[in-house]
C-alpha cells in the first residue's frame, strides 16, 4: 500500500458505499483495482469466493488475475472470480441453464457461425451479398446489447429493411434455441434478462456477490450496465474505474454516458480522479489535455507527471504517402543505429488497416523487423476450426453449423444433394442433423451408401463421445484426430509439406491447451466446461500471447488501447483520415477524439505525427487537408518539419544512412 499515492490510496481504503475511480491514461488503475481485491480479503476479511472482478478481455483478465495472486496467497484466494463479462455470463447460463430452456452441453456460436445461420436463413428467400448479411448481423447484435427482444423489434421497425431484419432476428433466435446455441452477445443478454424478470434467481446471484469490482466501465453498453446494476442492488457494494476521454468503442454498443447514468442511479455515488500519470512527459500529456479538452464532459480531469517536461511534438509534413512511410522507417532505423534504441520500442499507430500496407513494404526495404497486431487469432485459422467443431459436435449434438463444418471434412463422399435431403428430413421431424442420421426414415429418402455413410459418421461420433467421457479425455480426442487421418488431410489441404506441418502443429498445440485446462479444472473431466471456455477465447482472444522479440509494432489506434511505448509515430493526420471520414458525415467527432487522446498518450518519451501534401485514392492523386486535432495542440509545443518540398540536408543524411545500414546488413 506504501505504493499507491493518496488519491489511489483512497481508491483502495474506500469501502463505504458505491465508488467510481476516473482513472486517466497511465494513473496505474490495475494496481488499485488489484490491491482493493487484496485489502477486501486481507483486512475487510470478506471470502474471496463472494468477490467479483469483471473487465474485458481475457488478456487483461489474466493480467489482473496474477497480480492478484502476487498479493494474496494459498488459500485466502480460493474462489476468487476475475474473469471477463462473457465469462462471468457463461458461468451463470451454465448454472441456470434449465431456466433458459438450454439443455445441458449447449454450444457457443462465434461470428462466423453466427454469419453462416444467418446467410443460410436470407438465402431462403433471394439472393444476399455478405455486405447485408453483416448490416443485418450487426443490427441484430444492437438489439440484443440493448436488450430488445425480436418481437419489439418487429413493433419499431420505421421501414421495410428493418422489418426484414427483424423478421430474420426472429427466426434467428427459433434456430439458436433449435441448435441448443447461444451466440456472443447472449452470453451477457440472456443472464441479463433472467435476473431482471426473476426475483429468486436475482437474490441467489446476489447473495453470492458480497462485492463488485468492474474495470474500463467506459466500454459497457446497456446491457452489461443492467448486470452489473442487477448484481449489486441497492446495497451498492461495488468500485467501478474508468475514463470517459478513452471510450473509443461505440460502434460496438459501448456507452460512455454509462459514467454518468452511475451519478443518476447512485446519488451517494463517490467519485476518485487519478490524475497522476507514470507514462508519459509533461508535454505529451499536456498536448492531451488540451486536445480532449474539446469534447464535453461530465467528470473534469487533468492529466500531470513528474517524468520532465520532455521534448516537443514533431508535426512531419512529407510529400505524399511514400515519402511517409519512408521518412518512418528510416528514422527508425536510425535511431536504433545512432542512438541504440530496440526495435520493439517504436511503434506505429494509424486509423485504419489499409495504411500498415506502405509503411510494411518501407520496412521490409530497410530490413526493418516489425509485427503488426490485431491480426488472426490462433482459432480462426482453418484446422483450429475444424477440430473444434468435432468437439462442439461431441459435446452438443443439436450444433448444426458444427456438422456441418465436419460431415465432409475430410471427404465422406457426401454431397449437396445427400445433405440437402438431410437438411429437409430433419426440418420435417424438427430435430437436429446429426440426430436423424440413424434414423430408418432417412434411410427411405436417402441412397443406400450414402445412408450407410451417415450412420457410421454418426455412430463414430457416439463412440468417441463415450471414449470422451469414460474420462480418458486427451487420449480420446487424439484418437478422433488419428481415426480421421486428419494429417493426410492437410497434406492435401495445404501449399507445401512443410505448411501442412505447421498447421498440424497447431492441431497439437489445441491438444495441449485442453490438456492443460483439464489439469487445472475442478473435475478432471469436465471436457464441456473447457471447450466452451475455448470457445470463449476463440472469440474474445483476437491478440496472441504476448511477445517480446525485438520487432516494431505496427496497430491501429484501437489496437494500441491499454498499451505504451517509448517512442510513437501516428501517420496519417489528415481530415478524412483522422478523424475518419465516416465520423466526418456523421457528425461524430468526439469518438475521433477520444481516439487521438489515446494515442497520445500511448507514448512514453517522444512523439511523432505525420501527415501527407499529397495522396492517392483509387488511382487518383488529391491534396488532403491535414486533420483537425493538428489545430486543437498547444502549438508552443510543437515542432513543425517538412513544410517545404525539398528534402533537408539533414533529411537525405538520414536515408542515406539507412541505405548506408542495409548494405552492411548485407554484407554482414
Amino acid at each position: 500500500m506504501s505504493q499507491l499515492n493518496p488519491r489511489q490510496s483512497e481508491a483502495v481504503h474506500y469501502i463505504d458505499g458505491p465508488l467510481l475511480v476516473l482513472a486517466g491514461a497511465g494513473s496505474g488503475k490495475t494496481s488499485v483495482i488489484t490491491r482493493k481485491i487484496a485489502h477486501l480479503i486481507q483486512k475487510c476479511e470478506i471470502p474471496a469466493h463472494r468477490i467479483v472482478a469483471v473487465t474485458f478481455t481475457n488478456k487483461a483478465a489474466r493480467e489482473m488475475k496474477e497480480r492478484v495472486g502476487q498479493l494474496v496467497k494459498g488459500k485466502q484466494a480460493r474462489g476468487l472470480t476475475v474473469s471477463t463479462f462473457h465469462n462471468l455470463g457463461l458461468n451463470i447460463i451454465r448454472k441456470e441453464h434449465q431456466r433458459l430452456g438450454l439443455k445441458n452441453g449447449f454450444s457457443i456460436f462465434d461470428d462466423q457461425d453466427s454469419r453462416t445461420l444467418l446467410t443460410e436463413l436470407l438465402h431462403r428467400e433471394s439472393d444476399v451479398g455478405a455486405d447485408e448479411v453483416d448490416i443485418i448481423r450487426h443490427s441484430i447484435s444492437n438489439w440484443k446489447n440493448d436488450l430488445i427482444s425480436p418481437s419489439q423489434a418487429i413493433s419499431r421497425a420505421n421501414d421495410e429493411d428493418e422489418v426484414r431484419a427483424a423478421q430474420t432476428y426472429a427466426q434467428y433466435d427459433r434456430m439458436l434455441r433449435a441448435y441448443n446455441a447461444v451466440d456472443f452477445d447472449d452470453l451477457i443478454l440472456l443472464p441479463t434478462v433472467l435476473l431482471r424478470d426473476n426475483e429468486d434467481v436475482l437474490e441467489k446471484w446476489r447473495n453470492r456477490i458480497y462485492y463488485m469490482l468492474v474495470d474500463e466501465y467506459q466500454d459497457t453498453n446497456i446491457s452489461q450496465y443492467l448486470l452489473v446494476r442487477l448484481l449489486v442492488g441497492n446495497r451498492a457494494r461495488f468500485t467501478v474505474v474508468g475514463d470517459d476521454d478513452q471510450s473509443i468503442y461505440a460502434w460496438r454498443g459501448a456507452r460512455p454516458e454509462n459514467l454518468a447514468q452511475l451519478a443518476e442511479d447512485y446519488p451517494a455515488l463517490k467519485v476518485i480522479k487519478l490524475e497522476q500519470n507514470y507514462r508519459s512527459s509533461g508535454r505529451i500529456l499536456k498536448c492531451a489535455n488540451k486536445v480532449i479538452a474539446n469534447n464535453p464532459h461530465v467528470f473534469e480531469k487533468q492529466l500531470w507527471s513528474e517524468h520532465g517536461y520532455g521534448d516537443p511534438i514533431r508535426i512531419i509534413r512529407c510529400r505524399s504517402e511514400d515519402h511517409e512511410a519512408e521518412k518512418i522507417a528510416s528514422e527508425i532505423l536510425n535511431q536504433h543505429l545512432q542512438k541504440k534504441r530496440p526495435f520493439k520500442d517504436f511503434a506505429v499507430l494509424y486509423r485504419g488497416n489499409h495504411q500498415s500496407r506502405i509503411i510494411e513494404l518501407k520496412l521490409q526495404q530497410f530490413q526493418v523487423p516489425y509485427k503488426v497486431s490485431g491480426g488472426s487469432s490462433f482459432f480462426s485459422k482453418a484446422e483450429i476450426k475444424d477440430v473444434m467443431a468435432y468437439l462442439r459436435l461431441i459435446m452438443n449434438s443439436d450444433d448444426d453449423n458444427a456438422f456441418l463444418r465436419i460431415v465432409n471434412t475430410p471427404r465422406r463422399e457426401l454431397g449437396p444433394t445427400t445433405l440437402e435431403k438431410l437438411g429437409q428430413y430433419a426440418q420435417n421431424r424438427e430435430r437436429s442433423l446429426f440426430s436423424v442420421c440413424c434414423e430408418m426414415g432417412l434411410a427411405e429418402t436417402l441412397k443406400a451408401k450414402q445412408y450407410s455413410m451417415l450412420k457410421r459418421f454418426h455412430d463414430w461420433i457416439e463412440e468417441t463421445r463415450e471414449n470422451i467421457q469414460r474420462g480418458h479425455a486427451v487420449g480420446a480426442i487424439k484418437q478422433m484426430i488419428r481415426d480421421i487421418d486428419y494429417e493426410n488431410w492437410l497434406v492435401e489441404q495445404s501449399s507445401s509439406p512443410k505448411m501442412a506441418e505447421k498447421r498440424m502443429e497447431n492441431v497439437w498445440q489445441l491438444i495441449a491447451s485442453i490438456e492443460r485446462m483439464l489439469e487445472k479444472a475442478d473435475d478432471e473431466n469436465d471436457v464441456e466446461s473447457v471447450i466452451g471456455k475455448l470457445i470463449l477465447l476463440d472469440i474474445l482472444e483476437q491478440q496472441k500471447e504476448e511477445d517480446d522479440s525485438d520487432r516494431v509494432q505496427l496497430m491501429t489506434l484501437h489496437a494500441s488501447k491499454g498499451l505504451e511505448f517509448p517512442y510513437v509515430f501516428l501517420m496519417g493526420m489528415e481530415e478524412e483520415l483522422l478523424p475518419h471520414r465516416t465520423s466526418i458525415e456523421e457528425d461524430n467527432i468526439e469518438e475521433e477524439r477520444r481516439l487521438m487522446y489515446v494515442g497520445i498518450t500511448r507514448a512514453k518519451r517522444e512523439l511523432t505525427m505525420t501527415y501527407t501534401a499529397k495522396r492517392k485514392q483509387y488511382g487518383e492523386e488529391f491534396e488532403p487537408t491535414p486533420s483537425r486535432f493538428l489545430d486543437e495542440m498547444p502549438q508552443d509545443d510543437l515542432a513543425w518539419e517538412g513544410r517545404g518540398f525539398q528534402k533537408s540536408k539533414e533529411e537525405k543524411q538520414e536515408i542515406g544512412n539507412a541505405h548506408l545500414a542495409n548494405l552492411k546488413n548485407l554484407f554482414d
